[in-house]
């Protein structure tokens, strides 16, 4: 016979329940305290007394308690935590009552109280019974039953989240529990103390167990009993949901198992284990890098500065189990989880489990490796002088250092490669740079050969796994990396010796490939990332398109999923910012913010359509410079070349198309990238920022063209793959002949520029290895920190010198912090009044002062051709000055040009003091341990590899078909 909620049967253990509330959960806390009180009254054993602590403020749910037939409502303000409610619930505990632990999310079956009290009863060594805890609106999931730990403190789930088919139902003991739920001995609430408050609401059950183990009691399983819970939060940790909730429960837990270890250490290793704790918090900071948790850093550390200053509640914690201690710790051995037993259970778990909606990749068996091998097939036909080449010259190409040392040190901030004691930021294309020369330490610059080789296979690579996040089709996927590999923009930057627009076409595609799903995890954001950096660093250009498809990313990504994502888009942007940022921040305190966006490497007037109307028209077809791909060439100066753009046509209507598929979303996406990347074409060509020597050198539109063939190229894929709406079946017997027809247009387009080098109408060349006569360059390899003051006169009269340090100059040596200044620096005027004075006077003094800065060597090179009659003056006029000099040695003609040398020895080069040395530094730190972040959160690991076999590998599709 039941017995009315308040009142004992004879004989019987009294049972006092605690119900917290905390109405700040995502549902409505009245709804699930109404259901929570109908279970108790529906109980075959009622409990004895009730006791409902309101933590916070909340009209509705304070209605339901007063109604409800609780002995008492206590009001709590809404910070209190679930310890510190249930020891003011305490205070109207009868010392002999069981207390009965509930929260508003845990609604018992009605046989649950029952079984726990009877566990109770019959045992006498059981201190706690705990139900098995199972999901609130699914009774066939279980939530919790039973936890353990590792010998080091690390609480481990026995049986969370597994379907119920009574595999658990014969366990009966556990090292301790969830919380909620349990049923706790009168005799052990009293004499354990209750809940330790500096758990912060994780670990509090564990922690209640093992000290009821220490002091001779056991935790009961009573699997039997269940009780459905929510996760509202209101106890226990809310479920994972939000990025927030993510960080709090990360600082729970791990601010409950530092304080669980200090609590539970030996006196003696007590000291090194507080030592300890900031120490294992850098350690767990790289773990939470290589695992891709960067969210939880910071509770780490948060939950690392707490515990270490938090003494007071270790102390208290180490009395109350030192006061009523039983038992030893070698006797919870058998309870707790060995490293091989959690090794073993790892192992178990199946690595597809869930449901597999990623495909095979199929780069092989799809055709995607052939392509790959007739592109380098290609590519050495094209290139096939290369082969013989050991540096590769011309266009805007010069050698590399010669050492990766070196490379790295002109990566940094620090002496630059040309001026007198110029010392600043190096432009970010130097670490790129860098980064390629590593790849052959021998000779660096043969990796610019090599590059140059692999270019078109690379392309084709690079297009063929963008393609993949956008259609399953191998057909499609070979016709994206061919299309990549065919821009007119990218041959004629492989023609005309460009090598940032060469590097950043070879990188966009990754950048989709990566960016695209950068939303679903670390691994594909930190590696887009990355990607972007270089791509940013190469094609500086291509940054105001870039940031705007940022803030649109972040803004779907605030939008959809709770916002989980957006801190994975937002960090896309970190690297390169930080590898930028000594630049930005010296060009924007010059008041330059527009040379940001010079074209890095030599600056150069390299062949490009003019900033007019007819020059725009030629941009809007595709081609960045006049000749149409080399077409113009080809069919002479008098043939009609109107045709050539009109070949293009069927990949344009392909992507005008792609709207009116089911991927319109897609398709708009990519439209809108192909807008960008043609305004951003637009632009630059009629933007000069830079000057080489006497000549302003305008922006290569050519980066902005390979931005838009992307966005035009993946849109035309996603309407072959997609096909229009309502002709589906149509397309199956189109799609074949489109296709033939784009790849045979595309290689009719490409098929001069491919000859050009055979031909002659390339630019690139065999060299040079040094820019500098054989016998600077024999001197510098020597001593790099020897000076050559190099004169070169202009077709107007005047001359341009600049100072080159060690054997020649380097690309990575280039700097346009000195090819955009607007005014002349004070290094500047130096070498200006040094040069006038050394070619048109016969000043006394001037190759002193030119050796105190370290220069030792003069060098008269001649003017651009045809020399002009006031440049051949100029040269004729300096050279008589020159030679006039007593202390300069005439060394002789070189093929660089006139050579003289100092008598006396050169100064040594200026150097950095001590403060700059510190700058250099504390940049280079910090751009290194932002990229070393990166890194470690792009290499997968299993766990991101099982995740990423979940997710269809292709984005935006309404629909997947097998194929």
């Amino acid at each position: 016979m039941p017995v009315p909620l308040g009142r004992s049967a004879p004989g019987r253990d009294r049972v006092h329940a605690i119900l917290v509330v905390r109405p700040d959960g995502r549902t409505p806390a009245s709804a699930h305290l109404k259901r929570t009180l109908a279970a108790l009254e529906a109980g075959t054993r009622p409990v004895d007394a009730l006791t409902i602590v309101v933590c916070g403020e909340n009209d509705l749910v304070a209605e339901v308690a007063a109604s409800s037939p609780a002995e008492s409502v206590v009001r709590a303000p809404a910070g209190t935590s679930y310890a510190q409610a249930a020891r003011l619930a305490t205070l109207r505990v009868d010392e002999a009552a069981h207390v009965w632990l509930l929260a508003q999310d845990t609604a018992p079956e009605p046989e649950a109280l029952a079984l726990l009290a009877g566990t109770l009863e019959l045992s006498a060594t059981a201190a706690v019974a705990a139900p098995k805890l199972v999901r609130w609106d699914d009774r066939d999931h279980i939530v919790s039953l039973g936890v353990t730990m590792t010998p080091l403190g690390r609480r481990i789930t026995l049986a969370d989240g597994e379907y119920d088919q009574g595999q658990h139902d014969g366990d009966e003991d556990a090292l301790g529990a969830d919380v909620r739920g349990i049923l706790v001995r009168a005799s052990a609430w009293r004499q354990l103390g209750g809940i330790d408050p500096a758990l912060a609401g994780a670990d509090e059950g564990l922690d209640l167990g093992v000290r009821a183990r220490l002091a001779g009691g056991r935790v009961a399983l009573v699997p039997a009993a269940r009780v459905a819970v929510a996760g509202d939060g209101a106890e226990g940790l809310p479920d994972p949901t939000t990025p927030r909730r993510i960080r709090r429960g990360g600082y729970a837990r791990r601010r409950a198992q530092l304080h669980r270890r200090l609590a539970y250490a030996h006196p003696a290793a007590l000291p090194f284990v507080w030592l300890a704790i900031l120490p294992l918090a850098v350690v767990r900071t790289i773990g939470h890098l290589v695992t891709k948790a960067p969210g939880l850093i910071s509770p780490e550390w948060a939950a690392a500065i707490v515990a270490f200053a938090r003494l007071d509640a270790v102390a208290a914690a180490r009395r109350r189990i030192g006061a009523h201690r039983a038992a030893s710790w070698g006797q919870l051995d058998e309870l707790r989880i060995r490293r091989s037993d959690l090794r073993r259970r790892l192992d178990t778990v199946d690595p597809d489990a869930g449901e597999r909606r990623r495909g095979e990749l199929r780069f092989f068996s799809g055709g995607g490796a052939w392509t790959v091998l007739g592109a380098l097939v290609a590519s050495v036909a094209a290139f096939t002088p290369l082969l013989a080449w050991p540096v590769l010259g011309g266009g805007g190409l010069l050698p590399l250092s010669d050492s990766v040392a070196q490379l790295w040190r002109s990566a940094g901030w620090g002496l630059r490669a040309t001026g007198l004691g110029d010392i600043g930021p190096a432009d970010p294309f130097a670490a790129v740079l860098a980064a390629v020369g590593s790849l052959w330490p021998a000779n660096p610059s043969a990796a610019l050969v090599l590059l140059w080789v692999l270019a078109l296979p690379l392309a084709v690579l690079g297009g063929w796994f963008a393609a993949t996040r956008l259609t399953d089709r191998s057909s499609l996927r070979i016709v994206g990396g061919v299309a990549w590999a065919l821009a007119p923009t990218f041959l004629a930057a492989l023609n005309q010796g460009r090598p940032g627009a060469v590097i950043a076409h070879l990188l966009l595609p990754w950048l989709v490939y990566a960016g695209a799903v950068a939303q679903r995890s670390w691994v594909a954001a930190a590696a887009a990332s990355l990607i972007l950096a270089g791509v940013v660093a190469a094609a500086p250009s291509l940054v105001p398109a870039l940031l705007v498809l940022w803030v649109l990313a972040i803004v779907v990504a605030a939008t959809t999923r709770s916002g989980r994502g957006m801190m994975r888009i937002v960090w896309i942007v970190v690297p390169a910012l930080a590898l930028a940022a000594p630049l930005v921040w010296r060009q924007l305190t010059a008041g330059s913010p527009l040379a940001l966006l010079a074209d890095p490497g030599l600056t150069w007037a390299g062949p490009q359509v003019a900033a007019d109307a007819s020059g725009r028209a030629v941009l809007a077809t595709g081609f960045p410079t006049a000749d149409l791909g080399g077409w113009a060439q080809v069919l002479g100066g008098g043939a009609p070349l109107w045709w050539v753009p009109l070949l293009l046509t069927p990949v344009a209507v392909l992507a005008l198309l792609a709207p009116l598929t089911r991927r319109w979303a897609t398709a708009w996406v990519l439209l809108a990238v192909a807008v960008l990347g043609t305004g951003t074409a637009f632009a630059a060509v009629g933007i000069s920022v830079a000057a080489a020597q006497s000549q302003e050198v305008a922006l290569w539109p050519g980066a902005g063209l390979s931005l838009a063939w992307l966005g035009v190229t993946g849109a035309a894929v996603t309407t072959l793959d997609a096909g229009l709406v309502d002709a589906d079946r149509r397309m199956r017997f189109v799609r074949p002949a489109v296709v033939a027809v784009v790849l045979v247009v595309l290689a009719t387009v490409a098929a001069p520029a491919l000859g050009a080098l055979h031909r002659g109408d390339a630019l690139l060349a065999d060299g040079p290895r040094t820019t500098l006569p054989a016998y600077v360059a024999a001197e510098g390899r020597t001593d790099p920190d020897i000076g050559t003051l190099v004169i070169t006169p202009q077709a107007d009269g005047a001359v341009a010198a600049q100072v080159v340090w060690g054997q020649s100059e380097t690309l990575d040596g280039q700097s346009t912090l000195s090819t955009t200044r607007t005014a002349p620096s004070a290094a500047d005027e130096q070498i200006a009044a040094l040069t006038a004075d050394l070619v048109a006077s016969s000043a006394p003094g001037v190759v002193e002062e030119l050796t105190a800065t370290g220069v030792a060597f003069v060098l008269l090179a001649p003017s651009a051709e045809p020399e002009s009659i006031p440049a051949r003056t100029t040269r004729l006029r300096a050279v008589t000055a020159i030679d006039q000099r007593e202390q300069l040695d005439a060394v002789g003609s070189t093929s660089r040009g006139l050579l003289w040398r100092a008598v006396d020895p050169a100064a040594a080069r200026p150097g950095m003091d001590d403060e700059q040395r510190a700058t250099a530094r504390w940049i280079a730190g910090g751009q290194l341990a932002v990229f070393a972040v990166a890194v470690l959160l792009a290499v997968p690991t299993a766990a991101s590899r099982r995740a990423a076999r979940l997710t269809p590998r292709t984005v935006g599709q309404v629909h997947r078909e097998e194929r």
